[in-house]
């Protein structure tokens, strides 16, 4: 497990959410938190993308996503919202250390003005076209695979069906 914990900030897309649960569940995530409107299980198209994964990842509900931060800052786990403009660090740069949490926002709106002002930093990830965001799943994947690179040294065991793969 890593010691990491998603903060879900009112996320439009139940597919979206459906994805981040199984990206979790690969990566064993401590936590997935949703907050206001974002989908929460069970939901039918949350679970049409997790496939499974949402029943076996810890999950719990927050009201607004600055509650959520609040707790788990309570816990003595630095929190760090995912989004881009002045102010934030490139992933690659920043200190990332165990327990740590992500607040990943709105597709169209980001993450709140608000729930910025509560976290403790804020980490992006480069963009070099002329659109200046990623789909929040794969954002979610990007920040997850990063975390795992630096406390990781070891690759998980492989399990069956990798094997059978190559077979």
């Amino acid at each position: 497990m890593i010691e990491v914990t998603l903060i879900l900030d009112r996320l439009r897309s139940a597919h979206n959410v459906g994805n981040i649960f199984r990206l979790a569940e690969l990566c064993q995530v401590r936590e997935v938190i949703t907050c206001g409107y974002t989908a929460a299980p069970p939901h039918p198209k949350l679970a049409k993308t997790a496939r499974g994964c949402e029943t076996l990842v810890s999950t719990r509900r927050c009201e607004t996503a600055a509650q959520a931060v609040s707790e788990v800052q309570a816990a003595g786990v630095t929190v760090l919202a995912v989004e881009t403009g002045p102010g934030s660090q490139l992933i690659w740069e920043a200190p990332l250390t165990a327990p740590c949490a992500f607040v990943l926002g709105n597709e169209a709106l980001g993450v709140s003005a608000e729930v910025l002002a509560c976290c403790d930093g804020v980490v992006r990830l480069p963009v070099f076209g002329f659109k200046n965001s990623l789909n929040v799943g794969n954002c979610a994947a990007v920040i997850l695979y990063e975390c795992i690179r630096r406390w990781s040294p070891v690759e998980p065991p492989r399990n069956d069906q990798d094997q059978e793969r190559e077979a």
